[in-house]
């Protein structure tokens, strides 16, 4: 429902039960017993009308609250401060990366001892 549309739903609910009395009051006047009066086809009406606008009426109160906390959320997001560059790693990570560190200056030992040891194919030339 629209919020701007308020207004009238609340014009409309005040015609609706003024003119609900009113029914009301002519009919007692006429000498109705209750279950005749209930059973008035303009009263349903006027009845359901009222309904209508008092559920009209709950659904503009339930978006002007939802309105509300997205501007708070809004609001609460601009006075937080910006996040920073800087990054923590978590230790896991650093974990993974010491060891992938062990294993590249592993592999490097295992390259400058197979260099300088001569190869077999050099050794039977000799």
């Amino acid at each position: 429902m629209n919020v701007k549309g308020k207004i009238y739903v609340e014009n409309q609910k005040k015609t609706a039960h003024g003119k609900l009395a009113a029914r009301l009051a002519f009919l007692n006047e006429k000498g109705l017993d209750g279950g005749a009066i209930q059973r008035d086809s303009m009263i349903r009406k006027l009845r359901a009308e009222f309904r209508k606008a008092n559920y009209r009426l709950a659904c503009i109160a339930a978006q002007e609250k939802l309105n509300a906390e997205r501007l708070a959320a809004k609001k609460s997001l601009r006075e937080m401060p910006p996040a920073g560059p800087i990054k923590e790693v978590p230790e896991n990570k650093k974990k993974k990366e010491q060891k992938k560190e062990q294993k590249k200056e592993q592999k490097k030992e295992q390259k400058k001892e197979q260099k300088k040891e001569p190869s077999p194919a050099s050794k039977a030339q000799e």
